[in-house]
């Protein structure tokens, strides 16, 4: 049997206050929607259709090459949503997996269980259901003696005794496609909120004899709808629990998994420590045996295997095998660090490469610049790449030495074995073998202190 999936995408969210259609709020580093869409190209349908409405083209850029796309001019509900796609499923044998695009903690095993529930018992329509702790808000799923499902009535139609009812629509439904769409067309908007509701759809194929089923699902929180900023935090959570739980199944150590925050996409290699109040974001990838030490936030970057990160800050760069960083540094893009390479704290780096086994101690800015391998670089040096108007580079080639507080002015270059004296100010090539000095020579001034005021307080002899 074709299998098709609709993802509910129209609907601009207001309860969330923001300028950010409500699809596109992210979850743990990605869009809700695309959590949706992923879930549902996992049960391998044949055809997936999103429909859009507000921030269409915003919508389509994030689920590019996920999904065909149909247009909700006006949002009307539901089942109108749903009626739009029309012209690109109406006519299929098969059945079809509605789902909203809010849902993002649904899992593509949920969605399996379903379309093979739906199949096995004939059904023309199923809907999915759980058991809510506080059904607030919910569709409630109503049952005759016999358990059969005789409609859902939503919160602001219920009686008083309906609304008693725990168990809930989760907003995803399977169908018989060709039966779900002749029976849109009989949908009408009679009710409190004036729209076409898509649940309608079981009533009518009801009363037209048709099978009604429903599949309760075990675990409530996989249909956590996000309508506003307290869900949308709420969804944070549930999803952060499982990706983390899914790392230490693989091998992954977390010291206090509460406080490690984790996008979806990272991947982090077997027998690397995650200590509390770390942030990895994006498309990071960590390797095996490294320590991702507290207070270090890592961005779309690549961490070899066996590198600590202490206390800093890593965006669009690059750590080799053994080198290590931190407290307090910061990694800008496109640093690129070597293999071996020791950065120490309070250094920042920025679209500059480190080679294997150079030292970069502390309070120091290197920008723009290519350092070769063991290379040593004094604390408080400088490569100052920005004239004002462009930037320049340096280079340090391999075995030199840079002495504390000098400064390296771009564009410059320090050959290999070369030297730069301490406090020196470097504007000119320094060839292989030589050492630059660039600063005042020391004078001292014989009894200056006698010259000053101060000399004939007795408080100060």
């Amino acid at each position: 049997m074709k299998k098709f999936v609709v993802v509910l995408a129209a609907g601009k969210g207001t309860r969330m206050k923001s300028k950010l259609y409500k699809v596109l709020h992210q979850v743990c580093g990605k869009a809700m929607v695309e959590y949706v869409v992923d879930a549902a190209k996992a049960i391998k349908p044949d055809k997936i259709v999103t429909i859009v409405g507000n921030g269409a083209e915003e919508v389509k850029k994030v689920l590019a090459g996920k999904s065909e796309f149909a247009l909700q001019k006006k949002q009307l509900g539901t089942g109108d949503a749903v009626l739009t796609a029309a012209d690109k499923l109406a006519d299929q044998d098969g059945a079809t997996l509605v789902i909203t695009g809010d849902t993002p903690l649904f899992t593509s095993q949920t969605f399996q269980k379903l379309f093979d529930y739906h199949q096995s018992k004939g059904n023309a329509a199923t809907v999915l259901t759980a058991q809510a702790p506080d059904p607030y808000g919910y569709g409630r799923i109503i049952r005759d003696e016999q358990d059969n499902v005789l409609r859902i009535v939503e919160q602001k139609d219920g009686t008083f005794d309906e609304l008693k009812i725990n168990e809930i629509n989760t907003g995803v439904f399977c169908f018989d496609n060709k039966q779900l769409f002749k029976a849109l067309k009989q949908v009408n908007n009679h009710n409190a909120q004036g729209e076409y509701y898509l649940t309608d759809v079981l009533e009518i194929l009801r009363r037209q004899g048709q099978r009604i089923g429903a599949y309760k699902m075990r675990d409530f929180t996989e249909s956590i709808g996000v309508n506003d900023r307290s869900a949308l935090a709420q969804a944070n959570q549930l999803m952060q629990k499982r990706i983390n739980e899914k790392h230490m199944a693989n091998g992954v150590t977390f010291i206090d998994p509460a406080t490690a925050y984790i996008d979806a996409d990272v991947k982090i290699g077997c027998d690397t420590q995650i200590e509390g109040n770390v942030v990895i974001k994006g498309n990071s990838e960590i390797g095996s045996g490294s320590i991702i030490a507290s207070g270090s936030r890592i961005i779309d970057s690549k961490i070899g295997n066996h590198v600590t990160v202490t206390s800093s800050t890593i965006e669009e760069a690059e750590m080799a095998d053994f080198s290590d960083i931190g407290p307090n540094s910061h990694l800008r893009p496109k640093a690129i660090i070597r293999k071996g390479v020791h950065i120490g704290n309070f250094v920042e780096i920025k679209n500059a490469e480190i080679g294997e086994n150079s030292k970069v101690g502390h309070l120091t800015y290197v920008g723009d610049a290519t350092l070769g391998r063991d290379v040593n670089v004094g604390c408080g040096t400088i490569f100052a790449n920005y004239d004002g108007v462009k930037k320049e580079h340096t280079n340090v080639g391999d075995h030199a030495f840079i002495g504390s507080g000098a400064t390296l002015v771009a564009p410059v270059n320090i050959a290999d074995h070369a030297f730069v004296a301490a406090d020196s100010t470097i504007t000119k090539d320094v060839a292989k073998y030589e050492m630059a000095i660039a600063r005042g020579r020391q004078v001292n001034k014989p009894d200056y202190w006698h010259k000053l005021p101060l000399a004939n307080d007795p408080e100060w002899k």
